[in-house]
């Protein structure tokens, strides 16, 4: 066999901790060292202290990493290297005639726990109130730094450049037709596939589009007055952006490696990881308050426990200073899209800016639940909104 072809191989892959690992883990939290308690009666500090103590309790004394760990790898998983790097990706085929490929594309502080969810509901339709005709062949690849993917040791690995790699990671798939799915730093690599439109791309489905117009995304992020002649809907876009304030992307986009304290603490990590935006925060403080409400206890740390086995906050965090793109701004998409708003989101993207932002939108819908990181919080209604997305290019 060529070093060629050895490089395009495509590995199986299989998630297996050693148990000291997971001593060490509970030992380090059992170890925190705690601050005092937060001066306010509220989030406006962050993480609060009562919150993160019970993370850690829960943490500590009553998580079982191994209920992930054997859900991972009850589906197939492999890793094969694409531009100089080992991408890591569940591939879940239907046994449906005729599914559709689709690669679904997290961020961050996600991971392919996030989308797990999905993957029955698409693969297997006919048991979750759809039919034969809804299938899909399930792509989830790992982000570049993140999870089980290799950690990029240059710089170079932009969403422009991992958006490229999805391109190939399908076509040695085999796939000749297929479509995809993002949210977070998702929705923007399908955004940049949708303008390279690599060829076999039919379309792109995104719950974070990008369609905010130069000049009010510019007036956004300088603190500017916003351009005239906005609508109503369009104003509470912009202020939503405003009100999140992302102070994590600008740390981690400038200085990931200040936050070294990250890869030595798990407690510390949590903390960073679920203070994502406020309405994510506040769902998650609800859910260790003992309210079953979108992401449960077990959701929540098998996703930071995921990026604390493998090391990856600040190879992730990188990408924050990799991006030379605009977060939600329009990108030039001409291909098929389609737009799925959850009214918990960082910002309820508005219909007129939707139809300027993609000229060939097929589906666009509000959605009555839902937030940030919708396929995980609500599969059902994302399950759904992929299936009617896509249903006309079959």
């Amino acid at each position: 066999m060529t070093q060629h072809q050895d490089k395009n191989a495509i590995r199986p892959f299989q998630v297996n901790v050693p148990e000291e690992e997971l001593t060490e883990l509970r030992k380090r939290i059992n170890a925190t060292r705690w601050p005092e308690k937060e001066t306010v009666s509220d989030q406006s500090q962050g993480t609060q202290l009562k919150t993160i103590k019970e993370l850690a309790r829960y943490w500590a004394n009553e998580y079982d990493w191994r209920k992930i760990e054997s859900k991972m790898n009850a589906v197939p998983n492999f890793i094969t290297e694409i531009d100089g790097l080992d991408i890591h990706f569940i591939h879940v085929r239907s046994k449906h005639e005729n599914a559709m490929p689709i690669i679904i594309a997290h961020g961050w502080p996600g991971s392919i726990i996030e989308q797990m969810k999905l993957i029955e509901p698409l693969t297997n339709p006919t048991l979750y109130g759809g039919s034969a005709e809804d299938a899909f062949h399930v792509v989830i690849p790992s982000m570049p730094g993140y999870g089980y993917s290799g950690k990029p040791t240059t710089k170079g690995w932009d969403p422009k450049r991992i958006a490229r790699a999805y391109g190939e990671l399908m076509t040695r798939l085999g796939y000749e037709k297929y479509v995809a799915q993002g949210g977070d730093w998702g929705a923007v690599v399908v955004d940049m596939m949708g303008v390279q439109e690599p060829k076999g791309l039919l379309a792109i489905h995104t719950n974070m589009p990008g369609v905010i117009p130069a000049d009010a995304d510019a007036a956004i992020w300088s603190g500017n007055p916003l351009p005239a002649g906005l609508s109503d809907e369009e104003k509470k876009t912009c202020d939503q952006v405003r009100e999140n304030k992302f102070y994590y992307a600008f740390i981690m986009g400038d200085r990931p490696q200040s936050l070294t304290g990250l890869a030595d603490s798990p407690v510390g990590l949590a903390a960073f990881m679920i203070d994502h935006d406020y309405k994510s925060l506040a769902m998650i403080t609800r859910s260790f308050e003992g309210v079953n409400e979108g992401l449960t206890r077990d959701d929540v740390l098998d996703n930071i426990t995921l990026f604390w086995l493998t090391n990856t906050a600040i190879s992730a965090a990188r990408l924050y200073g990799e991006n030379g793109l605009s977060f939600f701004g329009v990108k030039g998409v001409k291909i098929p899209v389609a737009v799925s708003v959850f009214p918990d989101e960082l910002y309820e993207a508005p219909k007129s800016w939707a139809e300027q932002a993609y000229p060939n939108l097929i589906h666009y819908n509000k959605l009555p639940k839902g937030g940030h990181f919708a396929a995980w919080e609500q599969p059902e209604l994302m399950t759904s909104e992929i299936r009617t997305a896509f249903k006309t290019l079959r």
